[in-house]
């Protein structure tokens, strides 16, 4: 009998739900054996299901591809054939909240890609080489749901992963004020450029909701628990503009920051490289073993070059110089869909499971 943990993806037919196929393909800690999505999918194969909808540049796992999907409102069911679930359904947010906690009252964790219960205060939501103390409030979210083993934790938006950790290592300073424009990836909007075919060549400035996201999430991140809760932090201040560019993945950011405490540039560069959490301290599976890394060149990072940067788990940041309104200015590249968005999940649900959290049933 395999060792494994058996997973369950909710919503597996979208382009999140195939990223996360696609990484836990021979996964040491995780086997996925349940794949749900909504009434149209539920009684065919996997294969069939997604049809000519696979939109990985790798291709579809043999081990899934004969899973006859699961309709992923019959909870009870679902939840019976899993240790635990990762959740990229596309529903409304009340719709999500619900689900994600149906499933979790049935004893089973739910590490959830949405954002519907990001800013629900006993729920964790991590960067797990940042805020790994967040998961205290787990204990609190389980007395509320009324649940031994079940709960929900969430991973953080897209947009924020090329920017925020560099902050979180640089915290020492103290940062006030910081102002970001994120240029975005289509994969971001669930497209390729096949789906998506007026963004060649494009640039739209404005995606919705992503600018308060990229505003007030990091301060959660940055927060404190407190009386079973998690009380977002009060600074810095970020400003933030959304725009989507022709870019397939990688999410760039370009960034301004001011200090209180103005380091030299060589000191940032420095905590950059040292920086570093739980997640390469345990040897997670997923973990890159360079979290955050800098890069001489003046062109550099480039979506082309340095998005796979640590199989897509990694930071890569440039062009930091001072600044004539600000202290200094950077450019950052995240991988969206790996650490934006399934790979970030993976490794929260890793982290989860060294601390005890997660279990066979």
């Amino acid at each position: 009998m395999s060792e494994k943990l058996k997973v369950g993806i909710l919503g597996g037919t979208g382009m999140v739900g195939q990223r996360f196929i696609a990484l836990l393909e021979n996964h040491p800690w995780f086997d996925v054996t349940t794949i749900a999505a909504s009434s149209r999918s539920a009684g065919k194969t996997y294969e069939e299901a997604v049809g000519g909808r696979w939109k990985m540049d790798t291709p579809m796992p043999e081990a899934v591809k004969q899973i006859r999907v699961m309709n992923v409102n019959e909870v009870e069911n679902v939840a019976s054939q899993v240790d635990f679930v990762f959740s990229a359904v596309d529903m409304s947010k009340e719709e999500i909240r619900r689900i994600e906690e149906d499933y979790a009252k049935t004893e089973t964790p739910v590490v959830s890609n949405n954002s519907a219960h990001r800013w629900t205060p006993d729920v964790p939501m991590m960067v797990p080489e940042i805020n790994p103390e967040h998961m205290d409030v787990i204990a609190f979210q389980r007395k509320r749901l009324g649940t031994e083993k079940g709960f929900v934790a969430v991973k953080p938006n897209c947009s924020i992963q090329s920017y925020a950790p560099v902050l979180t290592a640089w915290m020492e300073y103290r940062p006030v004020e910081v102002v970001a424009t994120t240029y975005q990836a289509i994969s971001g909007a669930g497209k390729t450029f096949q789906d998506w075919p007026e963004m060649a060549g494009n640039i739209i400035p404005y995606i919705g909701g992503e600018e308060e996201k990229s505003e007030k999430e990091p301060l959660r991140i940055w927060g404190r628990v407190e009386g079973g809760v998690i009380v977002p932090a009060e600074s810095p201040v970020i400003t933030c503009q959304c725009i989507r560019v022709p870019v397939l993945n990688g999410h760039t950011a370009a960034v301004f920051v001011r200090f209180e405490k103005k380091p030299s540039k060589e000191d940032l560069i420095r905590k950059l490289a040292e920086f570093s959490g739980e997640p390469q301290r345990l040897q997670l599976p997923s973990a890159p073993k360079q979290f955050i890394r800098y890069l001489e060149e003046d062109n550099r990072p480039q979506v082309t070059m340095d998005v796979d940067f640590e199989r897509g788990m990694g930071i890569s940041v440039g062009r930091l110089r001072e600044d004539t309104v600000y202290d200094y200015k950077f450019v950052g590249l995240s991988h969206n869909t790996v650490r934006g968005a399934a790979g970030g999940a993976v490794l929260c649900a890793e982290l989860l499971k060294a601390n005890g959290y997660i279990e066979k049933k």
